[in-house]
């Protein structure tokens, strides 16, 4: 974080020469210093294979600690208070996307860019976590996804897994974020814009530099090219890399999960747009177009804005709601119960259905033609639980703090499903909310980016017992 902030110190003063380097520069020094320290007093050689117990607690840390130093520069640039810096903090990093910040178009060039890169840094730092932590550690049926991936990833040993893992995660989020940036540009962007946006693009992480977000270029074919990179930022990431690996983009059709998360995606993309079309707000391509950007802004958690949601029917806000919480693809950047769970769940209710009606029949469950563990399917289950009561739990103390019903539930679906955008009064920031309120969204996000299970582990008695 020291380094990522000295760095945009000297964008600021060299670059783009806006007079806000020293925000950037104090926090940067001390954090180097005790960086620099730190590392002197570790003995050398002492190295030890990492526990599952310390993954947990070295991801849950990782996001706490980083959204507590990335609020910094926040707090000295905006002049904001410490609460709602650690909040924009944590929504960058956990690539949720809300903000209590309003005239971005007004702000400083570097600082606008830092926002937009801590997404990018949370992202890459979410798709390693995913990727190569959760399956071994079986969140939620993770576990399902240690099959399907390349070699690296299935070494018994976390530390070296990770380190293998890396590489080529590194390469493939570069490489699309490399191919968005393009797109953006010769797509009518700014090259400024074109980079802040692939940042937040292939991160599914939704800030931009303009309070107009996505339409403040007004364009169509951009909202198409932002569709593109977001659907690919909320596809596995150890699928990517097989498709490029070995030349075939066929693996994506044949994969199930991806699979369905297209055709639900094509599916509800179609049903939005009969609800405004018919409301005789747009035409129909053009609400096709704002229709279908909207479902996988909110499916894929990255939470960009096009349209006046405030003007569409009432009943769109609670379906992209529920878009939220379907999610992306296990692996990717999304937030959400993901695609996998889902599947595992209507595979499990529809199994219970067919049981009634035939009790001695055998009905195995099956996902990409192989049967589910039964622990897998009992994690799976638990998951949609806990997702299902933290989010009413959520909901309660957020009323509790003095907002009403719709504003409090969406403001939790936008951090627990790390989506960015609420509705009500949350609709355009998240403002209004108290500071007893944010905090209890900082918990949220937390929980929701890793996963409910990675927190939660960590306050039974069970993980302190060695």
């Amino acid at each position: 974080m020291g380094i990522v902030q000295l760095s945009f110190g000297l964008l600021s003063v060299f670059i783009f020469q806006d007079d806000i380097g020293k925000a950037f520069f104090e926090p940067a020094f001390i954090l180097i210093i005790v960086a620099i320290i730190s590392l002197y007093r570790l003995k050398k050689g002492d190295n030890h294979d990492i526990s599952y117990r310390d993954a947990l607690m070295f991801a849950t840390l990782t996001w706490i600690v980083t959204g507590v130093l990335g609020a910094l520069p926040i707090m000295l640039v905006t002049h904001i208070s410490f609460t709602d810096a650690v909040f924009e903090s944590l929504s960058a990093l956990t690539t949720t996307g809300a903000t209590v910040l309003t005239g971005l178009d007004a702000m400083p060039k570097s600082f606008l860019m830092y926002r937009q890169f801590l997404q990018w840094m949370g992202g890459l730092g979410v798709v390693i976590f995913v990727v190569a932590v959760l399956p071994m550690l079986n969140v939620g049926g993770m576990r399902l996804l240690k099959a399907e991936m390349p070699g690296p990833v299935k070494d018994d040993k976390l530390s070296p897994r990770i380190a293998n893992a890396t590489h080529y995660l590194w390469f493939i989020y570069v490489l699309l974020t490399v191919l968005c940036a393009l797109a953006y540009y010769f797509g009518g962007m700014s090259l400024y814009d074109a980079i802040g946006h692939s940042f937040t693009t292939i991160s599914t992480g939704g800030f931009s530099t303009h309070d107009a977000s996505m339409w403040f270029y007004e364009s169509h074919l951009l909202l198409s090219i932002s569709n593109v990179f977001m659907l690919l930022g909320a596809t596995n990431f150890a699928l990517h890399f097989r498709a490029l690996h070995s030349s075939s983009p066929q693996l994506y059709w044949r994969d199930e999960e991806t699979r369905v998360f297209l055709c639900l995606v094509g599916g509800l993309s179609l049903i939005l747009t009969l609800i405004v079309v018919t409301g005789n707000r747009y035409d129909f391509f053009e609400g096709l177009s704002f229709a279908t950007f909207h479902v996988i802004s909110f499916i894929t958690s990255t939470g960009y804005g096009a349209a006046d949601l405030s003007s569409w029917p009432a009943q769109t806000g609670f379906f992209l709601v529920f878009c939220a919480y379907l999610g992306g693809c296990a692996g990717s950047t999304a937030g959400g119960n993901k695609i996998i769970r889902n599947i595992i769940t209507f595979k499990v209710v529809r199994r219970e259905l067919l049981q009634c009606l035939h009790p001695k029949a055998i009905l195995p469950l099956r996902f990409q033609g192989k049967a589910i563990d039964e622990r897998v399917r009992h994690a799976v289950m638990a998951f949609m639980s806990i997702a299902a009561g933290t989010s009413l739990i959520f909901t309660l103390l957020l009323m509790a703090t003095g907002l009403d019903f719709w504003s409090a539930f969406t403001a939790v679906a936008a951090c627990i499903n790390v989506l960015g955008p609420g509705f009500g009064v949350v609709g355009s920031n998240f403002i209004p909310v108290s500071d007893t309120g944010i905090w209890l969204l900082n918990a949220a996000m937390i929980l929701g980016r890793l996963e409910y299970f990675t927190v939660l582990a960590m306050l039974t008695p069970a993980f302190w017992r060695y």
